[in-house]
């Protein structure tokens, strides 16, 4: 009786623990999801709704030249780039995959992509948020990306 007891204690702890994960994990997907759909909308309000006041916002690259560049971007710059987007100008970062790992009011977040403007491949890398549980509301609090033209799947297809 005493097996059985244990069992169903660490079942109803694991169930219990893994659900309020997934919920986190999908809590936290949602505020990715809503920044890109705010990128492709070109609307800097959506965007800015997932981003915590003190952002850091960070691309990575290589040069023409072959030099290693790190870029630093303000909230402001990043919020006035999108909304000064051409409404011509078609903007679509596909998601390729997430990883999500969490520990109590940190969020980690990888997910490669491929870029595409008006229709066309431009760019693939990938982008790393780290997110703060913010007393309920999963905000952006740093965001860097690595953007590259060479050994994308897009280009093999």
């Amino acid at each position: 009786m005493h097996k059985i007891i244990t069992i169903l204690v660490f079942f109803v702890v694991t169930t219990v623990v893994y659900g309020q994960t997934s919920l986190e994990e999908k809590e936290i997907k949602e505020t990715i999801n809503t920044f890109f759909k705010g990128l492709h909308n070109g609307d800097s309000t959506v965007i800015k709704s997932t981003l915590h006041t003190s952002i850091k916002i960070q691309t990575t690259s290589v040069n023409k030249e072959g030099k290693k560049i790190l870029k630093t971007e303000t909230k402001n710059q990043l919020l006035r780039a999108i909304a000064s987007k051409k409404v011509s100008d078609i903007y679509f970062e596909k998601l390729l995959s997430y990883t999500i790992k969490v520990d109590g009011n940190l969020a980690s977040v990888w997910t490669p992509y491929e870029f595409y403007y008006n229709g066309k491949f431009s760019h693939c890398g990938a982008n790393s948020f780290q997110l703060f549980n913010n007393n309920g509301k999963w905000k952006i609090i740093y965001l860097v990306d690595m953007r590259r033209r060479n050994n994308c799947k897009a280009l093999k297809k």
